[in-house]
């Protein structure tokens, strides 16, 4: 009976080790696809931050930041006129400061305004059409 058991103890211990083997070559095999995988969607990922911030077309971009930071006037400051971002941010800022008076409100609420339309309108024209607008024919306002 001892040497039975032995017997099959030592079945069981060669099957946990085959089992065990089997285990980790399909571990290894998982784990080289995963690594695959991980690597195309950071390949992936990486390309589309570039396109978005270093590419020549900043539509997304421009058209999202006008939208939410419009009165700040940021959207310029991307597209690169240093000018009339300045203009947005100093006629909002003049705002606040005149918002206890009443006149104020006005002016946050025109600057509001102005970055919502100009986000809608950087949001629906195609590509081409806003590089060529916006980019290359420089136009600063609507």
């Amino acid at each position: 009976m001892r040497e039975e058991a032995k017997e099959k103890a030592k079945e069981f211990g060669e099957k946990a080790k085959e089992k065990a083997k089997e285990f980790r070559e399909e571990t290894k095999e998982t784990a080289g696809d995963f690594k695959e995988e991980a690597k195309k969607t950071a390949e992936e990922f990486n390309e589309g931050l570039k396109s978005v911030t270093e590419g020549e077309n900043k539509k997304i971009l421009a058209g999202v930041l006008a939208i939410v930071l419009g009165w700040a006037g940021i959207h310029k400051f991307i597209l690169g006129y240093q000018k009339e971002g300045v203009i947005m941010l100093v006629i909002s800022i003049i705002g606040m400061v005149l918002s206890c008076v009443g006149i104020g409100v006005f002016l946050i609420w025109a600057t509001c305004l102005v970055g919502l339309v100009e986000g809608i309108i950087y949001l629906t024209k195609s590509d081409e059409d806003f590089y060529n607008t916006y980019q290359v024919g420089r136009k600063p306002w609507f």
